[in-house]
């Protein structure tokens, strides 16, 4: 959350679970969705969320994950595998406290180390770390992070600060290239880059450290070199706004279709949410991403 904080919902103004499934169904059925992603702000403080895991489980969702700070994932792991969560993605911005309270405002890292160590137990497999890279903050941080993911068979996932919410005061002082971390991981390891999946927002490469361990890390360049093109991701907020793009600020609400079991107005929604994509690099968005999902 930034120091700001973010405005509330009125309760009756944030999709249910039923109307979050029956959202996904209609994806599904009208547009081949085959993966599902649960993201916040932090998903793990709302009740019953492995009620949702469950539903959406039960619901015949290829592939099915999660993305969470980890600080609760100690206790609902084997709870969210139990439900059906396939696999995690961690924030993880920095491995000494210090620069983790000053990142997150609050928390503390040994409850998310614990948590990714819980995850990691219970099989919420492959489980990947995000780590957002900040001059001046954590940047020399890339080779320890690396070799905290080698050490647990993390996949490590370097992303571009983006000029979003609190990024935006940050931006012109604190951003980092993913080419600039490309450079700093080879003078670390011996660095192989991976043919890349096509729709994927990480350029993935295998890496190796000095003793022969290795593993998988991941650049996400959202703004040197962004996916723009072959993008077809979507976002729903907490209260059932459509968004296409993290950079735009527009968004169409579905909610009083969505709660009107009105199928053909949603997905005349999707399309023109899909249609209105653009790859111009100019970010127009003015919320956090606790606002707008992660």
């Amino acid at each position: 959350m930034p120091s700001w904080g973010v405005p509330l919902c009125p309760k009756d103004e944030i999709l249910s679970y039923e109307e979050i499934v029956a959202l996904a169904a209609c994806l599904r059925e009208e547009f081949g969705l085959a993966k599902v992603r649960i993201t916040g702000g932090e998903p793990l403080v709302r009740a019953g969320i492995e009620r949702l895991v469950g539903m959406l489980a039960d619901s015949g969702i290829p592939d099915l994950a999660l993305t969470t700070n980890g600080l609760r994932l100690t206790e609902m792991a084997p709870v969210l595998k139990r439900a059906g969560l396939r696999r995690v993605n961690v924030s993880l911005d920095s491995l000494s406290p210090e620069t983790f309270r000053r990142l997150t405002g609050s928390g503390e890292l040994q409850a998310v180390l614990d948590g990714i160590d819980a995850a990691l137990d219970a099989g919420l497999l492959p489980l990947k770390l995000n780590t957002v890279v900040i001059r001046g903050i954590n940047e020399h941080e890339v080779r320890d992070i690396v070799e905290f993911g080698l050490q647990r068979n993390c996949e490590v996932r370097f992303i571009e600060l983006m000029p979003i919410g609190p990024g935006a005061e940050l931006f012109s002082a604190g951003f980092v290239s993913s080419e600039e971390v490309r450079r700093e991981l080879l003078t670390h390891f011996t660095v192989i880059p991976l043919d890349r999946e096509h729709g994927l927002s990480a350029r993935r490469h295998g890496v190796v450290n000095a003793t022969g361990k290795r593993g998988t890390v991941g650049l996400i360049s959202s703004c040197s070199a962004p996916f723009c093109a072959e993008c077809s991701r979507l976002r729903v907020t907490a209260d059932g706004r459509l968004i296409g793009c993290l950079a735009s600020n527009e968004g169409i609400p579905i909610r009083v279709p969505l709660r009107a079991g009105d199928t053909t107005a949603i997905a005349q929604a999707v399309r023109r949410v899909l249609a209105g994509k653009t790859a111009d690099r100019i970010f127009r968005q003015g919320l956090a991403m606790a606002s707008i999902g992660g």
